[in-house]
């Protein structure tokens, strides 16, 4: 029986994948809370979901790469030159499992994004 999305916790959804990966979701889940301590956490869309004061970041885990959402157009224009190697779609960035993860990035754009929504507010 398939758990129901509202029943699904952030670890419950890192723990679906194989070992390796798992350990990646979860340095993710802890780089974005010691950036955003206060955001909280849930599953949105079936994938993990960080909010304070609005949408911070969202991420999910692919075959082959860790997708981040929502990279607006303001998170794309003000990391332009950090995010320009990684294949990009309209809200997303991915970043290749075969490749080192940013972490340092990752903080960076969760910490603009809360100063923006405050300002946004």
């Amino acid at each position: 029986m398939k758990k129901k999305t509202s029943d699904a916790t952030v670890p419950s959804y890192i723990s679906a994948f194989p070992k390796d990966v798992q350990q990646i979701l979860r340095k993710i889940r802890s780089t974005i809370r010691k950036a955003a301590p206060k955001a909280e956490e849930s599953i949105s869309y079936g994938i993990p979901t960080y909010k304070f004061d609005g949408p911070l970041i969202y991420f999910a885990a692919f075959k082959s790469h860790i997708g981040l959402y929502p990279m607006t157009k303001t998170v794309k224009e003000k990391f332009r030159d950090e995010i320009a190697g990684y294949k990009q779609s309209k809200g997303t960035i991915r970043l290749p499992l075969d490749e080192p993860i940013p972490y340092d990035l990752i903080a960076r754009i969760v910490k603009f994004k809360m100063r923006e929504n405050r300002e946004t507010k």
